[in-house]
């Protein structure tokens, strides 16, 4: 395949994203609409488009990335401990909850809370995965 072709090139594959416990962290199947990747565009990391770059419709592909690859490292610049008036009044924070937070261009950024110390509440704006090891399992419904 040349150069060309690859950058216009997207996958529609059904997919599981399996943890290192076995466990499955996200998986399309649930909401029954695939992913789609786009091969070339710089969207994805090398080690995961050389993973994908081959794959023909109906293939099956399981592969596991290292952190670096999949989600990133967990960066701890990127944990924040934030006083509890930053927070509605009513909003109801505990480990594990998902908040959102305006950033650049009217963009949302999502946090997790991490941990609540009296008024100091700590979230972590990493992406859930950063800093793990993941298997990907493909099912490849598309080829476009």
């Amino acid at each position: 395949m040349s150069e060309q072709q690859a950058t216009s090139r997207s996958i529609l594959c059904h997919m599981n994203i399996v943890l290192e416990d076995g466990s499955t962290a996200d998986s399309t199947k649930s909401s029954g609409k695939p992913a789609r990747f786009n091969v070339g565009d710089g969207s994805l990391s090398p080690a995961f488009e050389a993973e994908i770059i081959a794959l023909q419709l109906g293939d099956k592909h399981n592969f596991t990335l290292e952190p670096i690859d999949a989600f990133g490292e967990s960066n701890p610049d990127a944990i924040h401990h934030m006083d509890r008036s930053r927070f509605p009044a009513d909003m109801e924070l505990e480990p594990g909850v998902i908040v959102s937070f305006g950033g650049p261009g009217g963009s949302e950024i999502p946090g997790m809370v991490r941990e609540i110390a009296g008024d100091s509440i700590t979230v972590d704006l990493n992406h859930p995965l950063a800093g793990q090891k993941v298997t990907f399992e493909l099912d490849v419904v598309e080829v476009l």
